[in-house]
């Protein structure tokens, strides 16, 4: 009695494309084994046949079946030798990768406040003495007592943001605590936890 031994799928050689299955994978390997040209062609067109009615919801779709062509050849390992119907993907291109965004690295004087603020209290400190200058500077100041306040949840001094707003301003806003007055630190804290508890609930 012939002796047979199972083979689990780890014991097994990695599928390169796993969503096509074992199966197709060995026809692949099979195809590369055919020494007549005419006869391996024949055969890959097969496969390319079988791959495509595994996956018919996407017979529509633009460059399906050269994407197929494309996967043969890398379930090939690009050893297949057969005239191609597509020009298919080079190996040395399949594992590119893009070339890096460039990153502009500049300092910011405060992380808790971000470069982003850095940006709107230069544009605020350039606009003409008015209503909407006014209004701006104190959206602005408010949101950086807020800021601050993500890393000290307990206390923070409003000339402290206003320090701050004037260094960054460089002179040009002037804010102190007898005509200016920020937000309370308690409502401040309390409408960040009312915010996240309502988070939660709604999970």
């Amino acid at each position: 009695m012939k002796d047979i031994s199972l083979q689990y799928n780890t014991q097994l050689k990695k599928l390169l494309l796993p969503e096509y299955g074992r199966n197709v994978q060995q026809m692949v390997d099979h195809c590369l084994t055919i020494e007549d040209r005419a006869e391996r062609t024949r055969c890959a067109n097969t496969i390319i046949n079988i791959m495509g009615n595994l996956f018919p919801h996407l017979r529509d779709v633009e460059d399906f079946k050269h994407k197929l062509w494309d996967h043969l050849a890398i379930m090939a390992d690009f050893k297949l030798d057969i005239d191609y119907p597509y020009e298919i993907i080079k190996k040395e291109n399949l594992y590119t990768r893009p070339d890096p965004i460039p990153y502009q690295s500049t300092s910011i004087r405060y992380l808790h406040y971000g470069k982003s603020l850095e940006a709107m209290i230069k544009k605020a400190s350039e606009m003409p003495e008015g209503d909407e200058r006014n209004y701006l500077i104190s959206l602005l100041a408010n949101h950086m007592k807020k800021s601050f306040l993500t890393w000290n949840k307990e206390v923070v001094d409003d000339e402290k943001i206003f320090k701050d707003l004037r260094e960054y301003s460089q002179g040009k806003i002037d804010l102190n605590q007898e005509t200016f007055k920020l937000k309370e630190s308690k409502d401040i804290l309390q409408q960040r936890k009312v915010k996240n508890n309502g988070k939660k609930a709604a999970r």
